[in-house]
């Protein structure tokens, strides 16, 4: 399979030769392609600050999420996970950005960090949970590597592709919105506003206030809204906070203050940390559904991310396709490895890379901003806690709706686009994983292009999708009745 470039054929280097490169334009600029691709240096930096600021959370989610007890009763040190993921999230940037040379940052993606810490270490030791990262990595790179993932990325039809942008960006709203407290689980409905069918606290209505005022900015189409609303949200934030007008408790990830110093070293305890032995006690079986769920985590859900923020970013050709993203779809397989290796859980593409597109990104220098931040966490890491978990979710809001706009590229009269669509949209959301989405999308496609007559038009690599999500769907009772769990 002939392999194209992701950079527009406008340099020397990309057109061939007796081409000559535009005068005046820097190292920088040929490099990443900043021009060619209708961007700035001032659009990349700010895109790239904007992408780190949306995504920073995972410093503190991710120790949350890997705090429990592994199958001898040790636990991970919270400094040491803080490290760990801020390493691998800068390293895998920092390569997305220099050789993929795509505005796409990775960190440790949290559906494998879920099934890490409640599938895998409560039957393994945490340095054999860290080799499986690094046994998924590998095997989605030897995807990458025989052609197999792209071929599957561009197998998908071009109305599924919109509707899995829709179905992320409904997705990240409803996190935003689930984040700031604006959303809750309800006593009596699935779901209700704020705790009791009503908003309560200040930070909330921050969020709300957060929220309009980006939204106002882009309605006059004030240059980097997001970036100036998410710092307006932290300075009023810290100012309520500073003057006692807030409750510290009522902050969902603390207070917007420093605590002690703001330099901190680095704590890589755990980095190398890992062992590909003593399996045999889980079983050959367990071990394999574990690298298949991982696999379907960290695959799918990275494609439908790249796929997404890639539409937006502009990086599609007219049949959706992305032609090229070996180096990309590369680094985010090697991302399961590097995490594992570090001891931060494996790393993929994060959909908080939309929001530097919203701000303009278009190139790899993003990356590299969102990058150089994460390293600079690696000594700041009390940093990170000053901007309120409440005003960073309404840029998830925020890009969730940009992301929703592709709704008028959908046929919604014909029955064999609408339904797989619709499906994948509200799967999204309802499940709360990305994966499903996709997978009940392209299941009830071949579904119903099969139920019309029209079978031939469905794909050789759509019919090995659907056989795989079947699996994917049918993966508890079939472990259970082979006496897995």
């Amino acid at each position: 399979m002939t392999q194209q470039s992701l950079e527009p054929r406008s340099t020397a280097e990309d057109a061939g030769e007796g081409t000559r490169v535009p005068a005046g334009r820097s190292w920088l600029d040929r490099y990443f392609h900043i021009s060619p691709r209708g961007s700035s240096l001032a659009r990349e930096v700010r895109g790239g600050v904007t992408t780190f600021m949306a995504m920073a959370y995972i410093l503190l989610l991710n120790p949350l999420i890997l705090s429990g007890k592994d199958v001898a009763g040790d636990t991970l040190g919270q400094r040491a996970v803080i490290t760990a993921t801020a390493f691998a999230a800068a390293l895998t940037t920092l390569l997305m950005g220099f050789v993929g040379r795509v505005p796409l940052a990775l960190a440790a993606g949290l559906s494998v960090s879920g099934v890490i810490s409640s599938q895998v270490a409560p039957q393994m030791t945490w340095p054999q949970a860290m080799g499986m990262c690094v046994v998924y990595g590998v095997v989605i790179m030897l995807l990458v590597v025989t052609g197999l993932r792209e071929m599957i990325m561009n197998a998908i039809p071009l109305a599924l592709k919109h509707g899995i942008t829709m179905g992320i960006g409904l997705f990240i709203a409803l996190i935003g919105f689930y984040k700031s407290g604006f959303v809750h689980q309800g006593k009596a409905t699935p779901l209700a506003l704020g705790p009791a069918g009503e908003l309560t606290g200040w930070p909330v209505l921050l969020f709300a206030g957060t929220l309009l005022l980006i939204f106002m900015l882009q309605a006059r189409n004030v240059p980097g809204a997001i970036l100036v609303g998410i710092i307006s949200g932290t300075v009023v934030a810290a100012i309520l906070n500073a003057a006692g007008v807030i409750d510290p408790k009522q902050w969902a990830n603390g207070a917007p203050e420093l605590h002690g110093s703001a330099v901190s070293m680095p704590d890589f305890s755990l980095f190398g940390h890992v062992s590909f032995g003593g399996w045999g006690q889980a079983g050959a079986m367990t071990v394999g559904v574990i690298v298949f769920t991982l696999v379907l985590a960290g695959f799918f859900d990275a494609m439908a991310t790249i796929i997404g923020v890639g539409t937006e970013a502009g990086l599609a050709d007219d049949k959706g396709r992305m032609p090229g993203l070996s180096k990309a779809l590369f680094i985010d397989g090697a991302g399961g490895a590097i995490g594992g290796v570090a001891g931060g859980s494996g790393q993929t593409v994060f959909i908080e890379s939309a929001t530097g597109v919203g701000e303009g990104a278009r190139t790899g220098l993003a990356s590299v901003v969102t990058g150089l931040f994460f390293a600079a966490c690696l000594f700041f890491t009390p940093l990170t806690a000053i901007v309120p978990q409440e005003v960073a979710s309404a840029a998830l809001v925020v890009i969730g709706a940009m992301m929703l706009m592709n709704a008028r590229h959908v046929d919604w009269a014909d029955r064999a686009t609408a339904i797989p669509v619709f499906l994948t949209v509200v799967l999204m959301p309802f499940t709360y994983t990305i994966t499903t989405g996709v997978a009940a999308g392209v299941v009830s496609y071949v579904a119903i292009k099969t139920a019309q007559g029209r079978a031939r038009e469905i794909g050789a690599f759509m019919w090995v999708l659907t056989a795989v999500f079947l699996v994917y769907f049918a993966l508890h009772p079939v472990s259970a009745w082979l006496g897995v769990h």
